[in-house]
């Protein structure tokens, strides 16, 4: 996956497909993913459609949908245990936890132990084929091990963020509790439809949980 931190964003961003959204949009708006922080970066901005009159940045939740069917197809592509999905941030441990039960996917909810990626000595140790992270502000030490083993990493990323090293980002309030149930809810969901897909099963796709599983207690 070309890293996104060199690339313009006409091809990508232009992927607002046809289909219908995953969830209504005011579904989306009700969850809070589009509420950003006060402060945006330039790796951000062409993210962001509104500021509102308190200072918050708001995001385009069309790209952010888009960008979530791009990465599900993305990760259908990786045997589940091969993905590791990484929280530091509270709110995000029960989601990834969640996420990874329901994919085959390993979670790393709380203090991510430095050599976990590039220690082998180490009791740790994991050699992952791809990265996602909550925040690559609070995961910022996956993210360096991530960069410097060559794998590719999936972030979410919220309007303040760095997108240095970050290979895809999926544009989203990566704080809030109802926001990241939403969104890796959702990514598990279309992770495997997506691979019910590819599987050319007969069934139909069904998936047994609904948003409020994967959000964290208060």
């Amino acid at each position: 996956m070309a890293q996104e931190r060199e690339k313009g964003t006409e091809e990508e961003d232009a992927r607002k497909e046809e289909q219908a959204m995953l969830i209504p949009g005011p579904d989306y708006l009700a969850s809070g993913v589009h509420i950003g922080t006060q402060q945006k970066t330039g790796d951000m901005m062409r993210f962001i459609y509104q500021t509102r009159p308190d200072g918050l940045y708001l995001l385009d939740v069309e790209l952010m949908d888009a960008r979530l069917k791009i990465a599900a197809r993305f990760l259908a592509n990786y045997e589940p245990s091969s993905i590791v999905v990484v929280s530091a941030r509270e709110y995000g441990h029960h989601p990834v936890s969640m996420f990874a039960e329901v994919t085959g996917a390993k979670a790393i909810a709380g203090r991510f132990i430095p050599g976990t990626l590039t220690n082998p000595g180490s009791e740790y140790f994991i050699e992952p084929f791809v990265l996602v992270l909550t925040d690559p502000m609070t995961d910022a030490q996956a993210l360096q091990e991530g960069v410097s083993t060559g794998i590719p990493l999936v972030a979410l990323c919220d309007t303040n963020n760095s997108t240095a090293n970050v290979d895809f980002v999926i544009p989203t309030n990566n704080h809030g509790r109802k926001a990241l149930a939403t969104i890796y809810w959702l990514l598990a969901r279309e992770l495997l439809r997506e691979r019910h897909h590819r599987e050319g099963s007969k069934e139909e796709f069904a998936f047994n949980y609904d948003v409020d599983a994967f959000e964290s207690e208060i």
